[in-house]
């Protein structure tokens, strides 16, 4: 396994017909150890997941630089696996079939089918991987998207927001799955989520991004042991610790959009009862 080193990355878009440019952040340096779980949390467009797709290789950092061990990264690569909210999956195919096609390039047809068994086994799929996509339930997609992902072997594994469009319920289960698939292979997770309480549950730091031009406002190592109950005092002190800066950069961005229409009854409704922000943005 090996680190992440984010050094120094800018993200700004440039509008050519407006002659106009927008910083999405400037200067985030992190370094991400093998084998710890990092979330990305911060309000809606502060760059978690634009972050994320530079150390993919998907986009491009205006400034600075994002190294995976000593290698730069200058596009995607078998190294990093990533997961989307969406699980993407080619319908016409099974679920055992849609992991398999991953390793097509990797090994001979056969070999592959057995190794896609080996990790829909991993997420608990073996009764359904003859199943297709309209089958399944949207958390069972999912975990489909997760097997694709480390069938690749990659060191890193990138998870942008994956269940966020998902239930409650199903939710749940599948912290518990993503933890199980941690501590079984032990690799780099870099997880985007707007779930205050998600991230506390998963990972071993908290980096916490502000409102653009975003960058890191603080950094929350999480030292409280597995597996973790939402109920306990520390949990819910934390809870309260994050809330309190993530609020206020919330505000922010209402006050940005919503000008003078914003006022402080509005600004009530950003915070749930359970303290969970993700419920409300």
């Amino acid at each position: 396994m090996e680190k992440v080193h984010i050094k120094n990355v800018e993200k700004t878009f440039n509008n050519k017909e407006k002659n106009e440019s927008f910083t999405v952040f400037d200067d985030i340096s992190l370094t991400v150890e093998s084998g710890e779980f990092v979330s990305l949390l911060g309000p809606s467009g502060c760059g978690k997941s634009t972050l994320l797709n530079i150390v993919a290789g998907l986009d491009d950092a205006s400034n600075g630089e994002v190294y995976v061990g000593d290698k730069k990264v200058t596009k995607p690569g078998s190294d990093r696996g990533v997961v989307f909210q969406e699980a993407a999956l080619m319908p016409w195919l099974t679920a055992l079939e849609n992991v398999a096609f991953a390793l097509r390039k990797k090994m001979k047809k056969t070999e592959a089918k057995e190794h896609a068994k080996k990790y829909l086994k991993l997420v608990h799929l073996s009764k359904f991987m003859n199943s297709y996509p309209h089958e399944l339930s949207g958390g069972m997609k999912q975990r489909v998207a997760i097997a694709r992902a480390l069938a690749m072997d990659p060191k890193i594994l990138l998870m942008d927001e994956p269940f966020g469009a998902l239930d409650e319920q199903t939710r749940t289960m599948l912290h518990k799955e993503v933890q199980f698939i941690w501590e079984e292979t032990k690799k780099t997770i870099i997880f985007v989520t707007h779930n205050i309480r998600e991230s506390i549950l998963l990972s071993d730091r908290i980096v916490l991004m502000g409102t653009r031009p975003g960058g890191i406002r603080k950094i929350y190592p999480v030292d409280l042991p597995r597996p973790r109950i939402p109920s306990s005092p520390e949990f819910a002190k934390m809870e309260e610790d994050i809330m309190e800066i993530l609020g206020g950069e919330i505000e922010k961005v209402m006050r940005e959009e919503m000008g003078d229409d914003f006022n402080s009854k509005k600004a009530s409704l950003l915070y749930g009862t359970n303290h969970n922000m993700g419920d409300h943005i």
